[in-house]
């Protein structure tokens, strides 16, 4: 099972990133997750809002470079083990994670992983019994 996720491609300038999520207040939106990869030229924002088709929307109508990609929000125990422990899994599986990020909740880590092969990481999902979380589950925390 996948949730989508918005990734926003942001110029390395001042004031962009809030210049976004300012577009996004407009709305009644609220934020699950959001993380920011940069470099010296460039970031990328992924988001993932409580409704992400009226997200994409905002940030299209006011031409922001921004587009939709599928990725899993894995719930596991906050520890470090058992984080470790899951991500075994997919390298067990042969399972590129090609990048993650998480948060916490009530002793509860969320997992979001971006890997090169969704149908491989289901099956690595369904093997060790893994709690993949739907848009609606992550919604709701």
């Amino acid at each position: 099972m996948t949730i989508n996720q918005i990734s926003i491609f942001l110029e390395n300038k001042f004031g962009r990133l809030n210049e976004i999520l300012s577009i996004l207040s407009k709305e009644n939106l609220r934020v699950i997750t959001a993380t920011v990869a940069d470099t010296s030229d460039y970031g990328i924002l992924r988001l993932i809002t409580s409704n992400q088709p009226k997200a994409l929307q905002l940030l299209k109508e006011n031409g922001v470079s921004a587009n939709l990609n599928t990725v899993m929000a894995i719930s596991v125990d906050s520890s470090m083990g058992k984080i470790a422990e899951t991500i075994e899994y997919f390298t067990k599986g042969g399972i590129s994670i090609e990048y993650m990020y998480c948060f916490s909740i009530n002793q509860k880590s969320v997992l979001i992983l971006r890997t090169n092969n969704i149908d491989a990481a289901n099956d690595v999902i369904r093997r060790y019994s893994l709690n993949n979380l739907s848009e609606a589950e992550l919604n709701s925390l």
